[in-house]
């Protein structure tokens, strides 16, 4: 597995957001937007349970790159 282009995704029954380590480029909007649900200092970082589905949305919605998506 290469550490370098990770792929992960995390649900709450509602929504699945899906990372994508390689895309990352830390601008931190997700951080800014909705910190109690991404909290990259923690493990695992994305804490879906601490958001509504529709501030996750719109907060992945924000991310420049790309590595935050939503599976529909």
């Amino acid at each position: 597995m290469d550490i370098n282009n990770l792929k992960k995704e995390y649900s709450n029954g509602e929504v699945t957001v899906i990372w994508q380590s390689g895309l990352c480029t830390h601008s931190a909007n997700c951080v800014k937007n909705l910190s109690a649900v991404f909290q990259p200092r923690t493990q695992p970082w994305i804490k879906l349970e601490n958001g509504t589905t529709e501030e996750i949305i719109a907060t992945v919605a924000k991310c420049p790159s790309g590595a935050l998506s939503i599976k529909k």
